[in-house]
């Protein structure tokens, strides 16, 4: 993969695990934790598109905490945890190779940015909370445009702050919905599958398909 300027990364699921705050209360919701921070974030993610189909914008932590209400409704979770798993969701902990890759891309010069639904507040914390911050040239949010992913105006972004070509950006994502909104903008679009998954149909297959951040590090012309 080579002429890329600018490496852009979605944040959850792709450098931050989603699912770490449920599991952080492992020992008070039980067994059914990881089953309900999937919930959670399935519930979030369809927030976020039927807000955006409907134009009844909401923020992206006003849409954390209206789907984790729905979230704990139905795996019958004590209400009185709801304040916990929302503080633990704003500092969620990094996939473990990723300040390590990050280290290494700001050495060899990449423009580094984050591309997210989260608003300037929740990414603010979110890597200053896990000595990330002075990894990144920006941090890019959806508010600036005022709808969600997988909408064009999200990932036009990055292209008029660095006045670069598309296909002059690696973008990587966990999520192949997001992958495939980059990959028809016209992004190198990297899918992070870390779990074994199945891409979906959307009438785009990813540039490049990696099992976790280091696995990136070959792929590019790195000098």
């Amino acid at each position: 993969m080579k002429n890329i300027k600018a490496i852009i990364f979605d944040a959850y699921g792709t450098l931050f695990d989603v699912n770490s705050a449920a599991e952080k209360c492992k020992d008070k919701i039980g067994n059914k934790w990881e089953n309900f921070a999937n919930y959670w974030r399935t519930t979030q993610l369809e927030y976020t598109w039927l807000r955006s189909l409907m134009n009844r914008h909401k923020d992206f932590w006003q849409v954390t905490e209206d789907s984790l209400d729905k979230s704990m409704k139905a795996f019958s979770i004590d209400p009185s945890m709801r304040n916990e798993l929302l503080n633990l969701y704003k500092v969620l902990s990094p996939f473990k190779e990723v300040p390590e890759v990050l280290k290494t891309l700001k050495e060899k010069k990449f423009k580094l940015a984050i591309l997210s639904n989260g608003t300037p507040t929740l990414l603010n914390e979110l890597v200053k909370s896990n000595n990330l911050n002075n990894l990144f040239d920006d941090l890019f949010s959806i508010e600036q445009v005022g709808i969600y992913k997988p909408d064009s105006k999200v990932y036009d972004m990055p292209i008029k702050k660095y006045h670069i070509e598309k296909n002059e950006v690696a973008f990587l994502s966990a999520n192949t919905w997001d992958v495939s909104g980059g990959g028809n903008y016209g992004f190198n679009s990297i899918w992070v599958n870390r779990n074994n998954n199945i891409f979906d149909n959307l009438d785009y297959k990813p540039n490049l398909q990696i099992k976790n951040l280091k696995d990136l590090l070959p792929k590019l012309d790195l000098k």
